[in-house]
């Protein structure tokens, strides 16, 4: 069975001129059981978007089963279809008008909600927020209305439902939109309008009630054509988070796709991208498509892959952008707003997850600023997040990310947080702050703009010189003999046939760094950051670098990261017991002799791919 809705965007003919329909993505919300199924029913029979004959067969199903009918059957019945392959166009457009087609984007509860809506999947310009007029507000409906406003969706709609049940009263319909209209006002957000519905009988659903002649506003349809779309996400800067990287060897085929959905903006054939936070870049040499020949263009909301013209490491999570665009925001600090779920409250120095796009990295709650219950708004100074609650606070995550603010674009900047496996909060970014790496990115990220390359390519080098190259960090408290075990790993290598160097940080301090020695050797993340900037140019030109240093921690590492590309470095620590909170690679007792120490670490190298590995 197939759906009349056309998927990609409609081309109808109006007076012998073409025109393209435009899309919305909307979101329905409300209490449980406060018709908001019925309601999306209601809207697809309506409007003619459904299947030829599903609604005569789910009202023959009704009848043959003694069941009254009800408009909520039909999302259940396009669900069912759904999930065993058949309509999937319906998922992805519900139901149209003449002006617009339009993609629902149900949310049956707190956390589906929060999957749907602050991921970054969902793009809703729009709200419908559902009352039951006989019950009233109740406490999901202001909590629904607060996340709304949290996630910065500024056109709502408030439809008052199940008029019929009170006999289209308009005192109740008046009371329930004065009641609400002041709790929104005090989370500072303004409602397009109210209006009184009925699911079940389809009163100002798609066409005006006789039953309430005293509304003389628009409908539900009427209220959604009027809603504008803003500026256009094509209008905004490119954002693609990489979703991966996919090679093909099949015929020859030599191509490294970067794959992922275009959040924003559009990409060219041509066009020079630079991807967050690693700041590297190359040129777009072809736009793949899948089961597609070739395009020369690719837009917001699409699934799309590219190819470079030349070949760069890029990992899932990394941003896409373009090259003298509006860049994203990079740190590992920031300001946000958070809706919490989690059955247990969310406390400091506990490790949470953090996914915004196809980033995930660890984060620690850093700093709560305030707390708020989304459904009293009674403010609280507390130490931790309850089940239901605001907060603004501050997150400090592992590694530095890149994303936009809300202001700029809304989609980059919604993020979940994962306990124990489970969604269980979620929340928008207000403000990127400055963490112990800013400084040192953003001399990177000046140095890069200004890097000569070489006509040789790092993969080029790499299949000359039969290695990649790598950073080799040995680490270890002051009593361990480090720089012997680098010197054996040097010797092992290079009687190997690699190109390996040793660099001792003396080499630097009496070298590159004699004329500011004493400043250097009292400023350990300036001595870190020139370390970094020595081993960049030696791995650019190919080689396996071993330094040592005393009791490096996970800061230490991460400005040395800053500077490097991370998947170029290995961290081994030399002893028993591992004094500070550096995540290494590798551990080796100091116990080990220096040739077994050394070999160890060559399998490492060899297990990484970095040295090749004998079968």
């Amino acid at each position: 069975m197939t759906s009349n809705i056309k998927t990609d965007k409609e081309l109808t003919i109006d007076n012998c001129q073409l025109s393209i329909k435009e899309d919305m993505n909307i979101v329905i919300v409300g209490h449980v059981d406060h018709g908001k199924s019925t309601i999306i029913g209601r809207l697809l029979a309506d409007t003619g978007s459904l299947p030829k004959g599903k609604l005569e067969h789910v009202k023959e199903t009704c009848r043959k089963n003694s069941k009254p009918f009800e408009y909520a059957f039909l999302l259940d019945a396009l669900k069912e279809e759904q999930a065993q392959g058949i309509t999937i166009d319906i998922a992805r457009c519900f139901f149209k008008t003449k002006k617009r087609n339009y993609i629902i984007l149900d949310s049956p509860g707190h956390i589906e909600f929060l999957k749907n809506m602050i991921t970054g999947a969902s793009r809703a310009e729009a709200a419908l927020l559902v009352i039951d007029a006989s019950e009233g507000i109740r406490e999901n409906s202001r909590r629904h209305g607060y996340m709304l406003s949290m996630l910065g969706i500024k056109q709502v709609t408030v439809l008052i439902n199940k008029m019929d049940l009170i006999n289209y009263d308009l005192d109740v319909y008046k009371k329930v939109a004065y009641n609400f209209s002041k709790f929104l006002k005090k989370i500072d957000m303004n409602v397009t309008s109210f209006i009184p519905v009925s699911g079940l009988k389809g009163d100002n659903i798609a066409f005006s009630s006789k039953n309430m002649d005293w509304y003389k506003g628009k409908t539900v349809l009427e209220m959604l054509d009027n809603f504008k779309t803003g500026r256009k996400l094509t209008d905004k800067p490119f954002r693609m988070p990489v979703q991966g990287v996919y090679k093909f060897t099949k015929d020859g085929d030599t191509r490294r796709i970067i794959a992922g959905t275009v959040m924003s903006g559009k990409l060219k054939v041509g066009d020079e991208v630079i991807f967050y936070p690693s700041g590297k870049k190359s040129k777009v040499k072809s736009i793949e498509a899948f089961n597609k020949d070739k395009q020369i263009m690719s837009e917001a909301g699409s699934a799309t892959g590219f190819t470079l013209e030349e070949q760069i490491y890029i990992t899932r999570g990394e941003v896409a952008s373009i090259l003298n665009e509006q860049k994203p925001r990079i740190t590992s600090r920031i300001r946000t707003n958070i809706f919490w779920l989690g059955k247990e409250p969310m406390i400091k120095n506990k490790k949470y997850y953090f996914k915004l796009g196809t980033a995930k990295v660890s984060v620690k709650l850093e700093k709560i600023i305030s707390v708020m219950n989304s459904s009293t708004l009674e403010h609280k100074n507390k130490e931790k997040i309850e089940k239901y609650e605001v907060a603004e606070c501050i997150l400090k995550l592992d590694r530095a990310i890149a994303f936009d603010l809300t202001q700029d674009i809304v989609q980059m900047s919604r993020f979940v947080l994962v306990d124990d496996y489970k969604i269980s909060g979620g929340g928008i970014i207000c403000e990127d702050l400055e963490d112990k790496e800013t400084w040192v990115r953003d001399k990177v990220l000046i140095r890069d703009n200004k890097w000569e390359k070489s006509w040789i390519s790092p993969m080029e080098r790499a299949e000359i010189y039969n290695q990649t190259p790598a950073l080799i960090l040995i680490t270890g408290t002051k009593k361990e003999d480090k720089k012997s075990i680098a010197k054996a790993l040097e010797k092992k290598l290079v009687k190997d046939g690699k190109i390996a160097y040793f660099l001792g940080i003396g080499n630097l301090l009496y070298g590159v760094d004699a004329d500011k020695r004493n400043e250097i050797e009292n400023n350990k993340v300036e001595s870190l950051r020139k370390l970094a900037e020595v081993a960049k140019i030696i791995l650019d030109a190919g080689l396996i670098l071993i330094v040592t240093a005393t009791e490096l921690s996970q800061a230490d590492l991460n400005i040395i990261k800053t500077a490097i590309s991370s998947e170029n470095i290995e961290t081994i620590w030399i002893g028993e017991r591992v004094t500070t909170d550096i995540k290494y690679n590798l551990l080796i007792p100091s116990t080990y002799k220096l040739e077994g120490a050394a070999a160890k670490i060559k399998v490492l190298l060899q297990d990484k791919g970095i040295i090749f590995k004998p079968w």
